[in-house]
């Protein structure tokens, strides 16, 4: 009889050796796919990378093709620029434009105190909160020290611990506006669209303006701004515009200005897509540019 001394038998072995094996199989299966699923997320991402790389050309060039439909001398070919959209497609990329010409924007330099009252009490603000903030943003602007009824020079902004006090002087970019005490982020962010430090004008040129600057007119509530634009939009290039505001008040400019804003938005097929926004000032003379950027704008979702 064979002396049996209690080590593991030759079958026994041989299941412990399958099981390390198919143990390493799984480890090496892991490990693959985990590689294989790294290098399809690091492909992915150069695509996502390069796709928005080149959505963000498209609308650069989106933007020179707008600059060039606004200088159009045949004013039934030249592109609207009260804010209609306009779309296009090239090489399978979509690109949407749309430009508003400055003049229909009110001017916060030039604006004065009752149109600014009116402009924030019609964006939602309390009537008489609206006419304080108005005789402050006027205090901001002016260039002596001396407080307005209502209104906020230095000391005011001292007393409620603000380190920065009124500029003395015209705005330079419309965000500078957010400084003026008591001007809410939520509230500019309803007015921003409209307003605008290029046109000079006290009020907004009815044909281009969008429907945040038509709420510093007297008397107009803002579904029928937005009716208003909606139908100046409808209407084709070239058409005499026959459409008055509530107040009677009719559109009558026409022709060509000179500062744009442009917004852009580029589709790429994937899906994939950039937008950015300049406002714009063309060129009139030889060998000058085709337009000067005043303000540039990326990196926003809405």
């Amino acid at each position: 009889m064979t002396p049996s001394y209690g080590g593991p038998s030759p079958r026994r072995q041989r299941g412990i050796a399958l099981v390390l094996v198919l143990w390493i199989l799984i480890l090496l299966t892991i490990t693959t796919g985990a590689f294989a699923l790294m290098a399809r997320m690091d492909q992915l991402e150069a695509n996502q990378l390069l796709s928005g790389t080149q959505a963000r050309f498209w609308a650069e060039a989106g933007l020179n093709l707008a600059a060039v439909a606004l200088r159009e001398p045949d004013e039934a070919l030249r592109m609207v620029a009260d804010g209609r959209p306009y779309a296009t497609e090239i090489d399978g990329v979509l690109i949407e434009v749309s430009a508003t010409d400055e003049r229909g924007k009110l001017d916060i330099n030039a604006a004065d105190e009752a149109t600014l009252a009116i402009l924030f009490s019609n964006h939602g603000m309390d009537p008489g909160d609206a006419e304080v903030l108005a005789a402050r943003v006027m205090d901001w602007r002016d260039t002596d020290e001396v407080e307005r009824v209502n209104g906020a020079e230095e000391d005011a902004y001292l007393a409620e611990g603000l380190t920065v006090g009124p500029g003395n002087h015209d705005f330079i970019l419309v965000d500078e506006i957010l400084q003026v005490m008591g001007m809410s982020y939520e509230l500019y962010r309803r007015i921003e669209p409209g307003l605008t430090v290029h046109s000079r004008a006290g009020l907004p040129d009815i044909a281009y303006a969008p429907a945040e600057a038509l709420l510093a007119i007297p008397d107009i509530t803002e579904e029928e701004a937005l009716n208003f634009v909606a139908e100046r939009q409808s209407q084709e290039s070239g058409e005499g515009l026959e459409i008055t505001l509530p107040n009677g008040q009719s559109v009558v400019a026409r022709g060509r200005g000179l500062t744009y804003s442009i917004r852009v938005k580029a589709t790429m097929p994937n899906g994939v897509w950039d937008q950015l926004q300049a406002t714009i000032r063309l060129g009139g003379s030889a060998g000058e540019l085709p337009y000067r950027v005043l303000r540039w704008r990326e990196g926003f979702n809405n």
